[in-house]
């Protein structure tokens, strides 16, 4: 059966269960509800939510399960002469996913029986050819073996989704028959009801932490792969990032380091200075006119896609950099790609960042201060300076630390603004590259997963994590504690 209609069918039993579980609970106290010990709508939702939630925890786990069996089920039956030099498994497996869809296919316009589809003993070149009349393409490294794997996927495929629709069907009514019977006017439905919301509540709010836990976990497996293969101290304290898949490669993490920390920090000198005084004059200045239009202007620069930054980065303001430090200039910049490039189209995305938080945190700072500064005879500007901006300064430092942390983890303006070298220099005129630039280089092409060229890329994300994580508990410390300090 399509997921869709046993979803639908699901969805169904509990619209069903829902109107059933309030008749029968309305029988039960003569057709009153002053006789139920909950609302007649909490009996409906027990019976809706016991067969709704049973079945689709079945499903969202058989979906999850079920692929991680069938491929290891199958992999098996691929030997190594079926792997060519320059391939692997991986590459294997996805043909023969290719190949079980494309027999799926087949058998849908008739071209095949499932018989036929099924069958190990088909001829492989009578297959191939007619794979090929509905459309369905089989490369020539593509054989007997790989045709034997995806008619076992297919196969097992089937089997599992007859399975996992039974399941979920039988879970479903199993749910509602059961919270039927058990509806009658003295059973606790809102009791029941409330329980298990909460524990959706719960599941959902585990989300979040279970996704980082996932992250952080495969970032750690594979980073300690990779320092199976590198030397630590070679990767930490090297001052060559140079890749070769052909050997001698040296990959020292320095130079992206640097060219990180560099372009964040021309990033941070544009934004939080345009930031701040954006800040100060909506919170202090600006008529409630000029705020309501003003702030929701400033704010549309953070939801600008950053790949509209990086193109803003190419063709406008690296050309510009260009006619005035370029050759025919000063003669200081020999590409629009460079740090400089990066750092200012950073800072104007940063802009909204910085001035959204610090307006937030300049307007809880409370105004009796700001009367008693006005009582003694201080002016505006005196009150903004010596009284305010002190008071809101450990809210604006940690909003300035978690502008920071976005800036060193942003890539698209890096790859299209920065260009993509790895070098320590000072110059900023000079074309650099960032940590998170590289760890799409290095996931994009044909190495070898198991190469250090490949699991290096989850040694910089660790890295970068850890340093972003850094940041943004420092920034939540520090915005915590004044929060705290005015409340």
């Amino acid at each position: 059966m399509p997921l869709f209609w046993l979803i639908l069918i699901v969805l169904a039993l509990a619209a069903a269960g829902y109107v059933a579980g309030r008749r029968r609970a309305l029988a039960s106290a003569g057709g009153s509800s002053h006789g139920l010990h909950s609302l007649p709508s909490y009996y409906g939702s027990n019976v809706a939510l016991s067969a709704l939630v049973p079945a689709f925890a079945i499903l969202v786990g058989w979906l999850l399960v079920q692929p991680l069996v069938i491929e290891n089920s199958v992999s098996g039956m691929i030997p190594e002469r079926a792997i060519d030099e320059g391939s692997s498994l991986s590459l294997v497996m996805s043909d023969v996913r290719r190949v079980a869809d494309g027999l799926d296919t087949a058998v849908a316009q008739g071209a095949m029986t499932p018989e036929e589809a099924g069958s190990i003993r088909s001829e492989f070149t009578d297959v191939r050819e007619r794979l090929g009349a509905v459309g369905v393409a089989l490369g020539s490294d593509v054989g007997p073996e790989v045709l034997r794997a995806a008619q076992r996927y297919r196969a097992m495929s089937s089997t599992g989704n007859l399975l996992m629709t039974l399941a979920v069907l039988g879970a479903a009514v199993g749910g509602f028959g059961f919270s039927y019977i058990r509806t009658h006017r003295d059973f606790r439905a809102r009791n029941v009801v409330e329980a298990g919301v909460r524990l959706l509540l719960l599941f959902a709010a585990s989300i979040a932490i279970l996704t980082t836990l996932g992250i952080i976990l495969s970032l750690i497996f594979n980073t300690i792969e990779f320092f199976k293969l590198w030397p630590p101290a070679e990767f930490f304290l090297g001052t060559t990032w140079q890749p070769s898949f052909g050997g001698g490669s040296e990959l020292g993490v320095l130079p992206l380091l640097w060219g990180t920390f560099y372009i964040s920090l021309i990033a941070l000198a544009v934004a939080v200075p345009i930031g701040l005084f954006a800040a100060v004059y909506l919170s202090e200045y600006a008529s409630k006119p000029v705020r309501a239009f003003a702030k929701p202007m400033i704010e549309v620069l953070a939801g600008i896609p950053t790949i509209v930054y990086g193109l803003f980065a190419l063709l406008t303001v690296g050309p510009m950099l260009m006619a005035v430090f370029g050759r025919d200039g000063l003669g200081w910049m020999q590409a629009g790609t460079a740090v400089m490039t990066a750092g200012l189209v950073m800072g104007i995305m940063l802009i909204p960042f910085v001035s959204s938080l610090s307006d937030d945190i300049i307007n809880a700072v409370p105004q009796a201060m700001r009367d008693g500064s006005y009582g003694l005879g201080a002016t505006k500007s005196e009150t903004v300076r010596q009284v305010v901006l002190p008071a809101a300064l450990p809210g604006i430092v940690g909003a300035i630390l978690l502008a920071a942390s976005r800036a060193i983890g942003e890539t698209m303006i890096v790859v299209l603004g920065a260009g993509a070298a790895a070098r320590l220099s000072l110059n900023p005129f000079d074309a650099m590259t960032t940590v998170t630039a590289k760890i799409v280089s290095q996931l994009t092409g044909d190495a070898d997963f198991a190469s250090p060229e490949a699991l290096v890329a989850f040694a910089l994300g660790m890295t970068l994590f850890v340093i972003t994580l850094g940041l943004n508990v420092l920034a939540l410390y520090i915005v915590r504690k004044y929060r705290e300090q005015y409340e």
